[in-house]
């Protein structure tokens, strides 16, 4: 049987290469850290690690050992948790929307679920303005949410930039009717489209309606339509639209915002909010 607390101060030896720093880490002596690694080898019938003058190393064994110890010793404290907080998990509902959802998840919430596991995440998706009025009726703990006004209420995320966009020597543009794909109703990018046309521009008719930004892409990489698309969208098979000359509609800078119902736990908020903001400025240099 390999027991938890010996896995922990092999993965300690395994991550610092070196006995004395690894002691320290589990705050045991060297010569009772030592017995454990012997006791673990016993157990397992290897030899785990390599010593020199330099410090350690895993074996062979040693190596595939340290790959079950993680998973192990994950898998303990999510037992201990489950069990620990069972009867006290607190639900969080957050509302994202649709079309950021696996950006989102990559962006600190998946880091959130596994870090507070005495809160139990759960999330629903929407267009923003459904987002905004599910949180007005007290559908949502928190939401996620794009507006192009600055948020009065709510903490801003970043700012993201929509452009216009058509295929690469489309004939969209030479349509009398303009072909649009657009996000659903109550979008705010939707919205503001509608909002900015006017009598003296090209008529324009919604081909396609959806919460996905991958078919809005497909759509206008396809020379089917053109659609306001995100910067860090645009591919190499689309072309950048001047609003001023092909008679479109400004879009304005949108923004992502975290907007908070009054009623949540403040503390859960906190972490919620310092993990989307660091995460997402990582992300956001990134692009």
């Amino acid at each position: 049987m390999l027991k938890i607390e010996l896995l922990e101060s092999f993965i300690a030896v395994a991550e610092t290469g070196n006995l004395s720093k690894a002691a320290d880490r589990v705050c045991r002596t060297q010569s009772a850290l030592s017995l454990q690694i012997k006791k673990l080898e016993q157990s397992t019938g290897q030899t785990l690690l390599h010593r020199d003058n330099r410090g350690v190393t895993l074996t062979e064994a040693g190596n595939k050992l340290l790959n079950y110890a993680y998973q192990l010793v994950r898998l303990n404290l999510q037992a201990l948790d489950d069990v620990k907080f069972s009867n006290e998990r607190q639900l969080i509902r957050l509302g994202v929307p649709t079309d950021y959802v696996r950006w989102y998840l990559q962006s600190g919430l998946i880091e959130f679920i596994r870090e507070f596991t005495h809160y139990q995440l759960t999330i629903d998706t929407d267009v923003s303005g459904n987002l905004f009025k599910r949180l007005e009726a007290g559908e949502f703990d928190a939401i996620i949410a794009t507006h192009w006004q600055h948020p009065e209420n709510g903490d801003l995320l970043f700012e993201r930039q929509f452009k216009w966009v058509g295929a690469l020597n489309g004939q969209v543009l030479t349509k009398d009717v303009l072909q649009m794909a657009l996000y659903p109703e109550n979008c705010p990018i939707r919205a503001q489209v509608f909002a900015n046309h006017q009598l003296s521009m090209r008529p324009i008719r919604v081909m396609l309606s959806t919460p996905s930004p991958q078919a809005l892409c497909m759509a206008v990489e396809e020379d089917l339509a053109i659609a306001p698309v995100a910067e860090f969208r645009i591919s190499e098979r689309m072309q950048v639209l001047d609003p001023a000359e092909h008679g479109l509609p400004p879009l304005p800078a949108f923004n992502e915002s975290l907007y908070t119902n009054p009623s949540a736990d403040p503390q859960a908020m906190t972490h919620l909010r310092s993990l989307l903001s660091a995460n997402l400025n990582a992300l956001v240099l990134e692009q």
